[in-house]
């Protein structure tokens, strides 16, 4: 919950501040995997668009537009992801809004969503403006974009810790190693891989299969999510009739 002043009532007659102009945005911060060579384990990382036209042309920023005035915000956050990255992730959820007076040349709010991509729902894309960085690791973005990364990066890993989210950044079918390795990447630190066991398997989100990936040890066994439990709690608003 968010906890602001509430302002003393105006005089009557009193002339209302709030400008006519005011628009609102969606922008969506998606999270993968990613790893590069050499490197111990993936990273954390998320797709940015550079910008084409003032403000900060030229500067990266986060996948979104304006809200149409005839769409729901979730259908605005699915469309400009498809229009400016050709991503359709498979976990979507409205993070926080963003209203600062001064974040924007005219008054801007924005509504921004955060997301999960898998690995084989990553979208080839030729397109130079579109570049995948390390969320630890980002240059100076426009608006503030830089702010609400943080913020999102802060969510996923505190959030990780109760949820089933990490499933929403693995394939139908993987080995508990590589669900581990998810946890640390996102959590930056190692984790006992005994304890990390018992501890998933003794939920109810994991379903082991009679399927096994053959490697260079001993074959391990495959896992998938179970789909009756939800990867995170959204509330009663999360329940559409």
């Amino acid at each position: 919950m968010t906890i602001t002043n509430v302002p003393a009532p105006r005089a009557s007659g009193a002339t209302s501040s709030v400008a006519p102009g005011t628009r609102v945005a969606v922008s969506t911060v998606i999270f993968t995997l990613r790893r590069s060579a050499g490197q111990e384990r993936a990273s954390v990382a998320l797709p940015l668009v550079r910008r084409q036209s003032d403000p900060h042309e030229g500067q990266w920023a986060l996948p979104g537009g304006w809200l149409d005035i005839v769409e729901d915000l979730d259908a605005a956050a699915s469309r400009t992801l498809a229009e400016t990255t050709g991503l359709a992730p498979s976990y979507l959820e409205q993070l926080y809004a963003f209203g600062a007076v001064d974040r924007s040349p005219t008054r801007v709010v924005s509504i921004v969503y955060w997301a999960l991509i898998r690995p084989d729902e990553m979208a080839d894309t030729s397109d130079e403006n579109v570049r995948w960085f390390d969320a630890d690791d980002l240059p100076n973005l426009a608006f503030d974009h830089n702010q609400i990364v943080a913020y999102a990066l802060w969510r996923l890993r505190n959030k990780v810790g109760y949820s089933q989210i990490a499933h929403g950044l693995l394939a139908d079918e993987f080995t508990l190693a590589e669900l581990r390795e998810v946890y640390e990447s996102i959590l930056r630190r190692k984790l006992d891989p005994a304890n990390f066991r018992r501890q998933v398997e003794g939920t109810d989100t994991l379903l082991p299969t009679d399927r096994f990936r053959k490697g260079s040890h001993r074959p391990a066994r495959l896992y998938r999510f179970n789909q009756d439990v939800e990867l995170a709690d959204r509330g009663p608003l999360g329940v559409r009739p």
